[in-house]
């Protein structure tokens, strides 16, 4: 199913609510919009199997755009809003679309972007005509708002956040099947975490990434709603799950621990009782955050480790977590096998690198070496992520293989340092990385992001460094603290790390 299916059967039932503004827009209203889109497509001379791009903030016509593509059999390249013109122009000429859609607000780095790619032949903007860009609007208000004669099923081609060097585009197959059909994220929304046509789904992040994109457009083939939020702040996300009912939502950790910052006078004030289902995913959830929050939303939190590669797919409820802390889960896509530097496989409680198999094929767009370099001997595919997995086959992840710190020949991942700096009472966020070291070859740095600035000091740092060496083996420890008063993170909550160690590296 999709929304074509529910514009007949429930045409007046809301698809997508905009948070910030209470816009809503009807399965009726999202078939007509993204039909319009995919005649206005064809009409540029965009066939099966071609790339578009998209490059706004969270946007109604970003949904229309993403649903035309879909059932277009089209690939649908959704760019970082937050990217500058030589990044997005990267992507550009390496994924080579032929349409380019933008927003108002975005148009000056979308035309110098374009001023440095040369695939693109037709331009559209939300708002009025604006130099190369036409109205997308006015674009389309003529055009058929039935279906096409040959829809079938697209994909998205995203690309990963470079936060370890240049994004790589992850490029799926085409199988051209026939409009809604079912995919992979439709039956897990449905038969793992109990979504349904009723369900309220609320989504906190940017519309770009892997997940946001791929669970609210899985909602719709349910014929659920889906809640989207401009930008994500701690309270505003506790009022729209209270104003709307949100049933089901995905975060990321640093969420949670933005949401658990909150004065507890202003937590308690918000009914989140109607929540049956909180995923996160991204990046490792500190065992004693995780706690907190199943006491306070209830056994209601599940967690995700997979990659917009759609490799492999592990989870894990709240129960089999309280049994299993610190675990992402068992698989439920692929087999999970880990590999030594070898890539030998090692056995239960041992480091190395993750690999599934059996998962989805995927390739790196136009990059065989990183493809390459993503399988093992076996024919096995990696995220380039480090874990184990315990004798009950659950797995566990250190840290990423890119992030290690090797000092004094000694392999350190900050996962550990940063996961328990993050508790303290004082910290409002933290990256923990490695900078060089004449000795040691590296050492293990901090930079803190405190709860009140105003705190940053000698004083502070020395408490921080005590607090990491009476919980962790010093190895393991920062060698000194810097204080920042806000940390580099995308949008979609994930640290850019990379930003950070830069820094470092050219004061060397």
């Amino acid at each position: 199913m999709y929304p074509g299916t529910f514009a007949i059967t429930k045409p007046n039932h809301p698809a997508v609510i905009f948070t910030s503004t209470g816009e809503v827009i009807t399965y009726k209203q999202l078939n007509e919009r993204s039909n319009r889109i995919a005649h206005l497509l064809r009409t540029c001379g965009v066939m099966r199997g071609d790339v578009i791009a998209i490059f706004m903030e969270n946007l109604p016509e970003f949904i229309d755009i993403a649903w035309a593509c879909q059932r277009s059999g089209l690939y649908y390249c959704a760019i970082s809003s937050y990217l500058k013109p030589n990044e997005i122009a990267y992507i550009l000429n390496d994924c080579k679309p032929k349409v380019f859609f933008t927003s108002d607000y975005k148009y000056e780095v979308a035309q110098q972007a374009i001023d440095m790619s040369d695939s693109v032949t037709s331009m559209f903007i939300v708002g009025d005509d604006r130099g190369k860009f036409k109205s997308l609007s006015q674009a389309t208000l003529e055009l058929p708002t039935s279906n096409l004669d040959d829809e079938v099923e697209g994909s998205d081609l995203l690309y990963s956040s470079g936060t370890t060097g240049n994004p790589k585009g992850v490029k799926m197959p085409l199988s051209f099947n026939e409009m809604g059909t079912n995919v992979a994220i439709q039956f897990l929304l449905s038969a793992l975490y109990s979504a349904s046509e009723h369900s309220v789904y609320l989504s906190p992040a940017p519309l770009y990434h892997a997940a946001p994109l791929r669970f609210t457009l899985a909602i719709h083939r349910i014929g659920g709603t889906a809640l989207i939020m401009d930008k994500f702040s701690p309270e505003d996300y506790l009022q729209a799950v209270q104003q709307y009912g949100a049933t089901h939502s995905q975060v990321v950790p640093t969420m949670f621990i933005r949401m658990l910052k909150l004065d507890k006078a202003i937590r308690n004030k918000f009914d989140v009782s109607s929540l049956k289902c909180v995923i996160h995913a991204a990046a490792p959830c500190p065992i004693p955050i995780k706690e907190q929050m199943i006491d306070w939303f209830g056994p209601i939190i599940y967690e995700y480790y997979a990659g917009t590669e759609g490799n492999g797919f592990v989870a894990i409820d709240s129960y089999d977590w309280l049994r299993h802390k610190g675990s992402v889960g068992k698989p439920l896509i692929g087999k999970i096998h880990i590999l030594d530097e070898d890539e030998n496989e090692l056995g239960s409680e041992v480091d190395g690198t993750v690999y599934f198999d059996g998962g989805a094929r995927f390739e790196y767009l136009n990059d065989p070496e990183k493809t390459k370099k993503s399988r093992s001997k076996q024919g096995y595919s990696t995220l380039g992520d480090v874990g184990h997995l315990d004798k009950d086959g659950f797995l566990y992840l250190t840290d990423r293989k890119a992030y290690m710190i090797i000092s004094g020949g000694v392999n350190i991942y900050p996962q550990e340092a940063e996961n328990l700096l993050a508790t303290h009472e004082k910290v409002a966020d933290v990256a923990v990385f490695g900078i060089p070291d004449p000795d040691l070859g590296e050492q293990v740095k901090a930079v803190v992001q405190p709860v009140d600035y105003s705190e940053a000091s000698k004083d502070l740092e020395y408490e921080l460094l005590e607090f990491c060496r009476k919980n962790l083996s010093n190895i393991k420890c920062p060698k000194s603290i810097d204080f920042l008063d806000e940390l580099p993170r995308l949008p979609t909550g994930k640290l850019y790390k990379r930003l950070l160690r830069d820094t470092y590296l050219n004061k060397t």
